[in-house]
């Protein structure tokens, strides 16, 4: 007889994301002919289609071939056939191939897949093979030729925000480090491209005018590598506040290192769990059992996971689902004698302790801006009377207090520049955070700084009218020296009414931003980026403002890699490369991937083992 709780062995999944899984269900397939005998003589149902976000999309028109057939047509072709030319070129073939290499990271040697190569051929019989060596060209000329638009769109650029990161081979003994730039286009599109990727830590030369500030991680040498840098940029151009946003910590990374610390005073309990899941999973014997205890237990829970070390959300989604099992690990003890990894009752309060404190985390980790819920918590936990989580959250509070102080001064000044929020978010969120002593005191240096900030830019702004006004009369001037031999006061008088007209609008514009009122929705959708592109010209001094503060990344990895506490690794295809190759495609990757608007896959796997009805 079979068991009314069938057992399926892993089946692949599609990942989403860390917390979702699309699984393939069995289905009946005698139901599934029945339904298609009845539906036989149905109309087909029109669904919604589909938004196409790629920009490639933007090459390719769609032609009504019936009512209720249309055929996607390359417009490219349309115009090669209407031209009568063949509509099709080795050249733009070719150039794709690199694309898809370099995106997707493929070895150069998948131009030598023969099913690969043959369908190609099979859509264009004018297809030409592509060889390693060509590839491997290619790559790098389309490097070459995208390095020169970079610079182009750089050029239109006044600041730039950098991130550092650390990447590593895993077959050799080499480390690269690889700055990223972020910054605002003229048409208020916010931009990323990675700028530089070197074995010898130092940035190439070229933007050192334009760096406005530099994300990092926590580790202590970073320290005194940005402190060096600093002083380094400071003897060229002059750093904002007095530098005090140059040095950005990475919040990604704090909260890691405070998720981290807690983990540690109970992975002798996630080690248990951890086991128990692979020791259940290693035979279909053992997960029958289990399953039967499942079934016994009426429980409605169909899934187990198990973490990866280096993402501690994963650790979580183990903890909290292995929670709602903790009836069935203890029975499944009592059945099979060889199973020693069952946490006691007490262990198991303590996981539930640990995972409500960690959901707090996980917010945090998705909307920055629900931090103080972290603080709020870290407050009221090293209160509490349970010495278990008074000696977890000691540490991760005095981490959090001495990292976060400097990343909630640009958070705040960020958030005066969000028309929806304005200094009222300040007003709201640090009183959550500090304490009545010290509330007051933080929210005066907020509105000092971002005065204080304000007024470097009306001195920058004053600065470039000046000499832009200067090269007007020296103009002038140059033209003119005939009439030079008359002397008069007029000119000076100009000079002071140029002066004043430029000043006086400047001073009050800050003043006008804040007086004006917070910025009601009229819409779900919102850009505050589309906000000050159409109010840019009303308040041109903020929005040099904006267009400098909102670039910068206030963490140093993306925000599906910001669980991991692992760093980043160049495979093994890569590894074997001499550095011009690993640099042109490790660039052309990361450009194409914003060009194409292709999203970025996770390599990370997490298993889930699903027990159906």
């Amino acid at each position: 007889m079979s068991s009314p709780l069938e057992i399926s062995e892993p089946i692949a999944s599609t990942h989403t994301n860390d917390n979702e899984v699309n699984v393939q269900v069995p289905v009946d397939s005698t139901q599934v002919e029945a339904n298609n005998q009845e539906n036989e003589h149905e109309e087909p149902v029109v669904g919604r289609k589909r938004k196409k976000t790629l920009v490639v999309w933007n090459d390719f028109d769609e032609m009504e071939i019936s009512p209720r057939v249309k055929k996607v047509v390359c417009k490219y072709c349309k115009i090669k056939f209407a031209t009568g030319g063949t509509g099709y070129s080795n050249e733009k073939m070719r150039e794709i191939i690199t694309t898809v290499i370099m995106v997707h990271e493929y070895p150069f040697s998948v131009v030598k897949d023969s099913i690969w190569m043959w369908a190609f051929q099979y859509a264009n019989p004018d297809f030409h093979k592509v060889t390693h060596k060509t590839a491997r060209n290619d790559c790098l000329a389309l490097f070459e030729m995208e390095n020169k638009t970079l610079k182009k769109l750089l050029e239109s650029v006044s600041k730039i925000s950098l991130t550092i990161d650390m990447w590593k081979s895993s077959h050799q003994v080499v480390e690269y480090m690889v700055i990223t730039g972020h910054f605002i286009d003229v048409g208020w599109n916010l931009q990323k491209r990675v700028l530089s990727f070197v074995k010898v830590p130092t940035p190439r030369r070229g933007i050192e005018n334009k760096v406005f500030s530099i994300s990092v991680d926590n580790a202590s040498y970073n320290d005194s590598c940005i402190r060096c840098l600093k002083e380094n940029i400071s003897l060229s151009s002059k750093l904002f506040l007095g530098g005090s946003l140059f040095h950005v910590r990475c919040c990604g990374h704090i909260l890691n290192l405070l998720v981290q610390d807690g983990l540690s005073t109970i992975k002798d309990i996630i080690f248990n769990i951890h086991e128990s899941v692979k020791y259940i999973n290693h035979n279909d014997a053992r997960l029958k059992a289990f399953c039967d205890v499942v079934e016994q237990k009426r429980l409605k829970e169909r899934k187990l996971v198990i973490d990866c070390p280096t993402r501690w959300n994963s650790t979580f989604n183990m903890l909290s689902t292995a929670l709602k099992f903790k009836t069935a690990f203890a029975s499944y003890k009592e059945r099979e004698s060889h199973y020693n990894y069952a946490p006691s009752l007490e262990e198991w309060n303590q996981v539930e302790k640990v995972c409500k404190l960690l959901e707090v985390f996980n917010l945090a980790t998705h909307v920055i801006s629900k931090v103080w819920k972290v603080k709020q918590i870290l407050d009221k936990e090293i209160e509490d009377e349970d010495l278990f989580m008074r000696e977890m959250v000691g540490p991760m509070k005095k981490k959090f207090d001495k990292y976060w102080g400097e990343c909630n001064m640009l958070m705040a000044i960020a958030s005066v520049l969000d028309p929806r929020c304005k200094f009222n978010m300040v007003s709201i969120c640090f009183p959550l955070i500090y304490s009545k002593e010290v509330v007051d005191e933080n929210i005066k240096k907020v509105k000092s700084s971002f005065e204080e900030l304000y007024d470097e830019y009306v001195g920058l702004c004053l600065q470039e009218s000046t000499s832009s006004v200067v090269n007007l009369d020296d103009n002038i001037s140059s033209s003119s020296q005939l009439n030079t031999s008359v002397v008069t006061g007029f000119d000076e008088i100009m000079s002071m009414l140029r002066e004043k007209e430029v000043v006086s609008p400047i001073k009050s514009e800050l003043q006008d931003y804040l007086d004006e009122g917070i910025y009601v929705l009229n819409t779900n959708s919102y850009s505050a980026l589309d906000w000050w592109r159409n109010n840019s010209m009303k308040y041109k001094i903020l929005s040099k403002m904006v267009v400098d503060i909102l670039a910068i990344p206030i963490s140093t990895v993306a925000s599906e890699s910001t669980f991991s506490a692992g760093g980043r690794v160049i495979d093994e295809f890569r590894s074997k490369l001499n550095e011009e190759f690993v640099e042109a495609l490790i660039y052309g990757g990361d450009w194409f991937h914003e060009k194409y608007n292709v999203k970025k896959k996770s390599k990370v796997n997490i298993t889930y083992y699903n027990f159906y009805k």
